[in-house]
């Protein structure tokens, strides 16, 4: 966003949203109520003074994404400078104070930059990391990274009309949240998180993230929050949590599944785009304002973006990520780190091109066979039924125990049921 000259993070609100972020004592900004305005115009949330703000009601509507032309004329109206002209940096930081641009980026020099529709890109990884984290953090109250500390507590009636949060005046203490589980719970969803076992290549083992000493997880990659985010965090969470506190926590995790599904429809997306504004608006009935910061904002925005620029795994960070790990790899003499990434990166690049000469390829490069790789070739029984053929072998040692009844009786109903030679049968 700074490529732009503008700075979001700076509480002046977001490029797309004319209203920005309250600011407190203690939480330094919360974008908490600020999603009613994304709502249809009738409907009840905008009148509730209850849930939200106390006494306070949405008339105004948000007023759709500013065109190029808009944002050229606000840059030109405010003056703002160029960095490489003369006094820009004074006039600029000066003209700073009341808005969100810093500067004037020389893209708008460009004679097309101003029909772009998306000059910048929310990179969806890290948003769906960061509203995990925050969710997981505050739901298994995690000292040091919960949401609801004493300080959010200590305020949330002053914006909020929530008593029964309140401090309780004789022993000084806050009541327990309906959203947080206790201490036999988290161990139930932590023995459950350690037991599960996924196809080989979908995600990393979760079991060695678990500490269950301090009833935490730790050292969770990118992916590793995407996968429990989608997957798993509905229904650790079913069994522990009331229906109005657990329905919105799936609503958001189905939201990021359906937004990074690898096909959409626009019809789709608009729904998308019609849903997350409600589904935020529930979460701002279950926690408190300190738990809205700008990454429980931007998924307002997420829609819309992936409608003007394709699904969103052609433009989010897994790929970046991934070649920058493969950069990485390639440093052979970490006093000379950039030196090492560019002659690997050429010696890569010259065995391609010379690959090319060759029928079968580089013959100098090892043919190296994916883990628990087995080729249909391999299977020789023409008398084997197809629904044993499918490539794949057993993981870990070899194991004999005897079949329950149920179990005995589910695979026996399995196998007939999706036989082809079973299948003439049937019908």
């Amino acid at each position: 966003m700074n490529v732009m000259g503008f700075a979001w993070n700076l509480e002046l609100g977001v490029l797309r949203l004319y209203r920005k972020p309250f600011v407190s004592r203690t939480w330094k900004q919360s974008w908490f109520d600020n999603h009613r305005n994304f709502l249809p115009i009738n409907h009840p949330y905008r009148r509730n003074t209850k849930d939200f703000i106390k006494n306070r009601k949405v008339t105004k509507q948000f007023p759709g994404v500013r065109s190029g032309d808009e944002i050229l004329q606000d840059l030109n109206n405010r003056g703002l400078r160029k960095v490489m002209d003369v006094d820009a940096e004074v006039v600029n930081a000066a003209i700073s104070k009341t808005c969100g641009w810093n500067k004037r980026s020389i893209f708008w020099d460009l004679p097309y930059w101003r029909e772009h529709l998306l000059r910048h890109n929310l990179d969806v990884m890290h948003i769906e990391k960061n509203v995990f984290d925050n969710i997981f953090n505050t739901v298994f109250n995690i000292p040091g990274k919960t949401k609801d500390t004493y300080k959010s507590r200590d305020e949330l009636n002053k914006y909020c009309r929530r008593p029964q949060f309140s401090q309780n005046l004789v022993t000084s203490k806050y009541p327990d949240v309906p959203f947080v589980l206790n201490k036999s719970q988290k161990k139930d969803v932590l023995e459950w998180v350690k037991k599960l076992r996924f196809p080989d290549g979908y995600a990393s083992n979760l079991g060695r993230c678990v500490d269950a000493n301090k009833l935490k997880m730790f050292g969770m990659k990118s992916h590793d929050c995407h996968v429990f985010m989608q997957r798993l965090l509905p229904i650790a969470l079913r069994e522990f949590l009331l229906n109005r506190i657990w329905e919105p926590l799936t609503e958001i995790s189905l939201f990021f599944k359906q937004l990074t599904s690898s096909s959409l429809t626009d019809e789709e997306l608009r729904n998308l785009d019609e849903q997350i504004p409600v589904i935020l608006c529930n979460l701002e009935k279950i926690f408190p304002p300190s738990f809205f910061d700008s990454m429980e904002h931007l998924p307002v925005h997420l829609a819309y973006e992936a409608r003007i620029a394709d699904p969103v795994h052609y433009h989010w960070m897994y790929p970046p990520e991934r070649y920058l790990r493969k950069i990485k790899h390639k440093i052979m003499n970490k006093a000379q780190v950039e030196g090492s990434i560019s002659i690997g990166y050429i010696m890569d690049e010259a065995a391609k091109f010379a690959s090319f000469y060759f029928k079968e390829g580089d013959p100098t490069l090892p043919l190296k066979e994916k883990r628990n790789e087995v080729y249909l070739d391999d299977i020789v029984d023409d008398d084997m039924f197809e629904i044993f053929k499918p490539p794949g072998k057993a993981i870990g040692a070899e194991g004999k125990r005897y079949l329950a009844d149920n179990e005995y009786t589910a695979a026996h109903l399995y196998i007939l049921m999706n036989c082809p030679e079973v299948q003439p049968f049937i019908e």
